[in-house]
């Protein structure tokens, strides 16, 4: 691949809600030829759109992809993301990395061995709000950060109307599902902003009506290595969807809200709010097609993602700490 000529041959592994967006995304991209490795018969139909369907990994990796994109279940994405990587193939890897930490170093270890780039998706670390929020922080104008409310909640039947929730692989434990490693998007952009995690507390389980065996309902408090505390609520049966971050800091506080979609700082010197941004008619799709732009890049120029593999594990392992905190019913300690 020359970046003159640049042409990329690129697998979308499973094709649920996730790998249906990422293919729709990719259509649209110049230079790129599909292929899907998907047993859903939905599928088919991309053939009359020159994608190349296969029911079987090993029929796709015979095809030789440059890229894998890794959009199965969340308990068969390092199993899967292992075989893309022998093959040489770059990855993209849906969120969360995993539902343990089986098999993970192996996959590292690969990874390093064949300078693969890897991106983990993680779509709010290119909505536009959370990136003012990073720039905020960035650029010190609320001072020292002391604590954080951040709020996840949505209603999970919503997700796929389509279909059964209770089928769904957010509903099922042995597939990955449950509201903590599903939702991971908000314990990814606090990593984001303000690193490794020290400690974790949390009351996690299943408390509302929805027919689950898996948590639907996470309360929890993380202290921060930089000795910041965050408070953080995610839950599967909230209406409408809702999501939220405020930060406090020693100088002023940055508010965010998914209703409004504005970034606000209130100054504490100023005694008064400002507007930092507004979103209007914010299109969601957006975020996709900017982290698959970001990655799609950083193949191409041999440059680490903004969100590599490394920092997926980063994340799973704050994740795995909420859910054991909350199973021994006490504080638990995230080894680095």
């Amino acid at each position: 691949m020359t970046s003159k000529n640049f042409h990329l041959k690129i697998l979308v592994v499973g094709y649920g809600s996730i790998g249906k967006r990422h293919v729709n995304n990719l259509m649209k991209l110049k230079n790129v030829e599909i292929l899907v490795c998907s047993k859903n018969k939905e599928a088919n139909q991309l053939k009359k759109k020159g994608i190349q369907v296969y029911d079987s990994l090993t029929k796709c990796l015979n095809q030789k992809p440059d890229v894998g994109f890794v959009c199965n279940v969340t308990s068969l994405h390092v199993k899967t993301a292992i075989k893309l990587a022998q093959s040489g193939c770059h990855l993209f890897v849906e969120k969360p990395l995993s539902n343990s930490l089986t098999d993970i170093n192996p996959l590292l270890t690969l990874i390093k061995k064949k300078k693969l780039i890897t991106m983990m998706g993680c779509n709010l670390r290119f909505h536009k709000c959370i990136q003012e929020i990073k720039k905020i922080l960035q650029h010190n104008e609320i001072g020292r950060v002391i604590s954080v409310h951040v709020e996840g909640g949505s209603y999970l039947p919503d997700w796929h109307p389509w279909e059964d929730y209770q089928t769904s692989y957010a509903s099922i434990k042995k597939l990955g599902g449950g509201v903590v490693l599903t939702s991971i998007h908000e314990i990814d952009y606090l990593y984001w902003f303000f690193g490794e995690s020290a400690e974790v507390f949390s009351f996690t389980g299943k408390f509302s009506d929805l027919h689950l065996s898996v948590e639907d309902l996470s309360a929890i408090l993380l202290r921060f290595r930089k000795n910041i505390i965050a408070e953080v609520h995610l839950d599967y049966f909230q209406q409408p969807d809702f999501k939220s971050c405020k930060i406090i800091g020693t100088k002023g506080t940055v508010y965010w809200d998914s209703i409004t979609n504005e970034v606000r700082l209130y100054s504490n010197m100023k005694k008064k709010w400002i507007r930092k941004l507004k979103l209007r008619n914010y299109q969601r799709n957006e975020m996709y097609v900017q982290e698959i732009s970001h990655f799609i890049t950083c193949v191409k120029n041999k440059k680490t993602t903004i969100n590599p593999i490394n920092d997926g594990l980063k994340t799973l392992k704050i994740a795995l700490a909420v859910k054991k905190s909350s199973l021994l019913k006490k504080v638990i300690k995230i080894k680095t």
